[in-house]
């Protein structure tokens, strides 16, 4: 399954770095906002050579194809929004999520009923 996720990069997070088993590492978090009449934040990383090759920046439109991944630790879990290709532009692909149906209320949304 190829998911795919366009928005505009409203925040990017510093480079994080370390060393594993495996040798050095560094990944980096963004802020992606979706479109749409309700636009939702993202946080997507990137991993490794693909910082350097991506070179994102606050503003831009982009399509990110992405993996999602969950893993528990002491029993919560965590999910991770990793991005293994990113392209720039609002022509990026058009294949994004749809919008949910418009026979669903969702009624009133207030930030602090999030659960966590």
């Amino acid at each position: 399954m190829d998911l795919q996720i366009t928005g505009t990069i409203k925040q990017i997070l510093e480079v994080q770095s370390g060393e594993s088993k495996n040798g050095p590492w560094k990944k980096q978090d963004f802020i992606l906002e979706t479109p749409g009449k309700f636009p939702k934040p993202v946080c997507v990383t990137q991993w490794g050579d693909q910082i350097d090759q991506n070179n994102i920046a606050v503003g831009e439109t982009i399509t990110a194809s992405i993996d999602i991944q969950s893993r528990e630790y002491n029993g919560r879990w965590y999910t991770d929004v990793k991005a293994w290709k990113i392209e720039k532009g609002e022509g990026a692909s058009r294949s994004e999520t749809p919008p949910p149906p418009k026979d669903i209320d969702f009624g009133p949304y207030d930030e602090n009923d999030a659960p966590f």
